[in-house]
């Protein structure tokens, strides 16, 4: 019997785009799952266009005031029934295989959380990039990420447990939540990686963290700070202090400067 996965997804003003991302949960070819659609008390129509699907798996919740949007994933979280809890970002869409792609991951209590390759669909120029052009690390991988992080969030489905026992997401961040949770997973157990691209995550550059490379740093800065002296962060500092380093010089230039000398 196939095991139930709830679907998480988090909604602010996602009206332009949130009509495919439902559809293609729809499509899922793994039929036994849930929709969780947190509403983050949005002001546009993304209520009305949940509500225009019929299907039972489909469960709308509304929040009581607009938090941070790790705070949201928190507050879907608890009415998850699942084993497994996907996300998946009102901007983005599935392959119909996403779900049912994972069936070692669902089998194998080692693994913490599953993720896969993505095309980085750019909507400007109407182009797909395969977002991870090398092979993706499975298994032990906290090193390895400390280098080059490569999960997406909109990608990954997480063990519900594991997210227990990292008491869930830290309610303070809206950019990196997903980000230090992982971080945190990787510690203490495996990683499973699919290679194929089984999503597009949507460049459309009105993306939250494109407008909010200030907050990224500050988040950035506030995580590394805040990290234990461990034996995985120790190692690792250094790189870490690049990339807080990165950020910081990123935050200080309008976004149109940052694309142009990506194109050099």
């Amino acid at each position: 019997m196939s095991q139930l996965v709830s679907i998480v997804v988090n909604c602010y003003n996602g009206e332009k785009y949130l009509k495919k991302t439902l559809e293609s949960i729809k499509a899922q070819k793994y039929k036994n799952w849930e929709l969780i659609f947190w509403d983050n008390q949005s002001e546009d129509n993304s209520k009305k266009i949940f509500h225009s699907f019929k299907d039972t798996r489909f469960n709308y919740y509304c929040s009581e005031k607009h938090t941070t949007l790790y705070e949201a994933r928190n507050l879907a979280c608890q009415k998850c029934n699942g084993k497994f809890i996907a996300f998946l970002d009102c901007d983005d869409w599935w392959y119909d295989n996403f779900l049912s792609a994972r069936k070692t991951f669902f089998e194998d209590e080692k693994y913490k959380f599953s993720y896969s390759n993505c095309y980085l669909y750019f909507e400007k120029s109407n182009k797909y990039v395969l977002h991870s052009k090398t092979f993706l690390p499975y298994g032990k991988i906290y090193d390895l990420l400390a280098k080059n992080y490569v999960v997406r969030i909109s990608s990954t489905i997480i063990r519900k447990n594991s997210l227990k026992e990292i008491n869930y997401f830290d309610p303070k961040f809206n950019i990196i939540g997903d980000f230090d949770a992982i971080m945190k997973f990787c510690k203490e157990g495996d990683a499973h990686a699919i290679q194929d691209p089984l999503l597009c995550v949507r460049i459309h550059g009105k993306n939250f963290l494109d407008v909010n490379r200030k907050m990224f740093f500050k988040e950035y800065k506030e995580w590394f700070l805040s990290q234990p002296n461990d034996k995985f962060f120790i190692k690792n500092k250094f790189l870490f202090l690049k990339k807080l380093i990165y950020l910081f010089l990123v935050s200080l230039f309008p976004k149109f400067l940052i694309d142009f000398f990506k194109k050099k």
